[in-house]
């Protein structure tokens, strides 16, 4: 979801005393925040007919149909596509949980005071964030097979645990940061050392607040998983393009394809903003 905050004030009434202008160019810049669930309405939208309703819905209905009364090609691409479905699903799961103790780690690192620890947590984060993923997949299968040969679907996993790591890595240092100081301060006052400050206290508060973000997360990972496809790792794409090779129906079969990832973007994204919501009446 998009959430913009201008922070505008609304006019003063007529007659009242007027406050001195504030040069707009003193103003604080607003908030613009930007997640993979933009289709997803928000709490306050009770409308039957939300965009994403309609995409959800309009999908499923979409691919039901071509099922039904469109035999050929597109039920034979739909029997075809499921193991593809369940390797995407496979890459997809081993690279967030890869990533997710790749992104803890450099996030601890990106925090901590041992200036050696702090600077390759940076140097790591900066330097894979400036990679694009598919050239990361290509240097660690190609460039790297020179030296060790990498099978095809650990290469993809090793290249987007590590591209993921780093972006997982800011949101748990955001997270950490975002938890007042202050309570380190006290549990250090109350005796803890600084690490057990950090996994008693500070972390457990850490893993409400990243939760949204992460789930994020997983749905851009599980989009780009389309790329392991170029490394002959049998996923939804690369089954399509399989059909698609031998039928020529290259239309068709991308459609079915199209539709399927859309349906599982927008179910994963609606989970995720369940989740947010019921966190946040939780934190109330």
């Amino acid at each position: 979801m998009a959430e913009v905050d201008l922070g505008h004030k609304a006019d003063a009434p007529a007659g009242a005393s007027a406050s001195p202008r504030r040069d707009p160019r003193n103003q604080r810049p607003g908030r613009i925040e930007v997640t993979d669930g933009a289709l997803i309405p928000g709490r306050g939208e009770k409308a039957t007919f939300s965009a994403w309703r309609i995409s959800f819905f309009g999908a499923i209905a979409l691919l039901v149909y071509l099922f039904v009364f469109q035999k050929t090609p597109y039920r034979e691409i739909m029997l075809f596509l499921p193991d593809g479905i369940v390797k995407t699903f496979e890459v997809t799961l081993m690279s967030i949980a890869c990533a997710l103790v790749v992104g803890l780690i450099a996030g601890l690192g990106r925090i901590s005071r041992v200036t050696i620890l702090n600077r390759i947590a940076t140097i790591y984060v900066e330097i894979i964030r400036g990679i694009p993923l598919l050239v990361q997949i290509f240097y660690i299968y190609y460039a790297l097979g020179k030296i060790i040969q990498v099978p095809d679907i650990f290469a993809a996993v090793i290249a987007m645990t590590v591209c993921y790591g780093a972006y997982l890595g800011e949101i748990f240092r955001a997270g950490i940061q975002s938890i007042h100081k202050g309570q380190m301060e006290a549990a250090v006052a109350l005796g803890l050392t600084r690490g057990q400050a950090l996994r008693r206290i500070i972390l457990p508060q850490t893993v409400r607040v990243v939760l949204p973000p992460l789930g994020n997360e997983f749905i851009a990972l599980l989009k780009d998983s389309s790329l392991v496809s170029i490394l002959a790792v049998s996923d939804l794409l690369r089954r399509g393009r399989e059909y698609a090779s031998v039928k020529f129906d290259y239309f068709e079969a991308y459609t079915v394809v199209a539709l399927v990832y859309l349906v599982m973007t927008l179910f994963f994204s609606r989970l995720v903003a369940l989740m947010e919501e019921r966190m946040n009446r939780r934190g109330r």
